[in-house]
């Protein structure tokens, strides 16, 4: 029994079989893990979502930006981006089913040796910090009060924890660190819109979230991905493990098999412009 775990496949399905073809991924033996955004700009998102959805308890899927940005759309609180390509999954016959199926899905997921997130865990949480408020999320985006959540979850502020933050402010911090965030100021604060790599930031005082320098040391290995401009990222100093190789992009699509630590790694079929 192997454990895989897969950076943003964003409806680029065909290099993702690929993917579990090399690795002779065996549903009824093997578990395997998505670091979010499951749909967005490949041209096979609703594919992606149905085949994902049939692997039933053998895949751990965690939300995305892009996934809650298409739950958004569905509640026609927001129009679909540009260069989206999840128009199918809003008339497909089988829309609500996967639909809700998609907002059923974690923030954080865990395993006995990592954790795994879409963007990463704020430099400000230890681990039961970080476990509590993806509860809370998970079990608002669960109730019948979700489409609230979704309207409100829109906007870069506040871009600093406090345990005292109450509401929505609570809710867009805790969703944004999850799903959106990149680099962090030296005092913590998030930055939500460089999207550069760290050699390109030219010391403005941003870090990596993983590199804060006062971020709280986590027992576990964070595995993410939402990061494109990393080109995948194994920092061994920080405990983390970024797998968006940017395939949607042009780039790979990269899996890792946690048990020997081996990647197995898909050039893209075809690109999108960016």
């Amino acid at each position: 029994m192997s454990t895989y775990i897969v950076g943003d496949v964003q409806g680029c399905l065909a290099e993702l079989k690929l993917l579990l073809e090399k690795a002779a991924f065996n549903p009824q033996q093997d578990s395997i893990w998505f670091a979010g955004d499951l749909v967005a700009k490949g041209p096979e998102s609703l594919k992606t979502l149905r085949f994902v959805h049939s692997l039933g308890d053998s895949a751990t899927v965690v939300l995305g930006n892009h996934d809650l940005h298409l739950l958004a759309v569905s509640l026609d609180l927001v129009p679909p981006r540009p260069k989206d390509k999840t128009a199918p999954i809003l008339t497909a016959p089988d829309k609500n089913q996967l639909l809700d199926w998609l907002r059923q899905q974690p923030l954080l997921a865990e395993h006995d040796e990592f954790v795994m997130c879409h963007a990463g865990i704020s430099p400000q949480w230890d681990l039961p910090t970080a476990r509590d408020n993806a509860r809370e999320i998970e079990n608002l985006l669960r109730s019948e009060n979700w489409p609230w959540l979704i309207e409100q979850m829109y906007g870069n502020q506040p871009d600093s924890w406090d345990e005292e933050l109450s509401g929505i402010e609570r809710y867009r911090y805790i969703i944004n660190a999850y799903t959106r965030m990149r680099l962090c100021f030296s005092d913590q604060r998030l930055d939500m819109r460089c999207k550069l790599s760290p050699g390109k930031i030219n010391g403005n005082g941003l870090h990596p979230w993983f590199a804060s320098p006062q971020r709280i040391a986590l027992e576990k290995t964070v595995i993410f991905g939402h990061w494109a401009s990393l080109e995948g990222c194994h920092d061994n100093d920080n405990n983390v493990i970024g797998l968006d190789t940017g395939c949607v992009w042009g780039r790979f699509l990269t899996m890792l098999r946690w048990e020997d630590q081996h990647y197995f790694r898909q050039p893209a079929l075809s690109a999108n412009p960016q």
